[in-house]
């Protein structure tokens, strides 16, 4: 099982090239699938504090040097930017709308989702894809998904989200064919919810 560490550059995945791999294929089941919760596994061996091992395992896939990372406040502060810019070549910005990829705190309403790009009209596809650090993924309201890649409804309950989350994530999918993707990270695991999808409130 990774850990998180402090002090020098993590090493990242244990396989750089393979494990990047076959993260990139892993996120796009999940994105494909939406609901259905999905494991790094042992693919990544330390990440440093603060980051979810699930969120280092994406970003280490998916990022590169033309992908600026949108981080909170007290994560730029720390080693993340470093791990980041050395495994990826990526940027750390603090400004969300030109953020590729955003890291946020599920618990936190320092960024609303509406703040990030949701691509445009021509380009919808050019938008922020959002991962939100939790707790867990199954011990908190729980939610219902319909839309593409789901035969009838999914349930997820990602834990510990502030109180406006789900209604920010209501209002982002009515922007759809814009709108920004959601990749919930809680440990090892994570679970997509793409713009597509639908979001029904079970208990309001």
């Amino acid at each position: 099982m990774s850990q998180p560490v402090s002090g020098t550059l993590e090493s990242g995945f244990v396989d750089p090239v393979l494990d990047s791999q076959s993260i990139f294929r892993l996120v796009l089941d999940a994105m494909a699938r939406p609901g259905m919760v999905q494991s790094v596994g042992d693919f990544i061996s330390e990440v440093p504090l603060g980051l979810q091992p699930a969120t280092a395992a994406c970003l280490l896939s998916l990022a590169d040097y033309e992908t600026p990372i949108f981080l909170p406040q007290w994560l730029r502060e720390g080693a993340v930017p470093r791990f980041l810019a050395f495994h990826t070549g990526a940027s750390v910005t603090d400004n969300p709308a030109e953020a590729v990829f955003a890291v946020i705190d599920g618990d936190s309403q320092e960024c609303a989702l509406s703040s990030f790009s949701t691509g445009d009209d021509r380009y919808p596809d050019k938008s922020t894809t959002v991962l939100v650090q939790c707790a867990l993924l199954n011990d908190g309201e729980v939610v219902s998904l319909e839309g593409p890649g789901i035969k009838t409804r999914s349930r997820i309950a990602p834990s510990e989200l502030h109180p406006e989350f789900w209604n920010e994530a209501i209002a982002n999918h009515g922007l759809f064919p814009r709108g920004v993707d959601l990749i919930f990270c809680a440990g090892e695991k994570l679970v997509a919810t793409p713009r597509s999808s639908r979001i029904i409130r079970e208990k309001i």
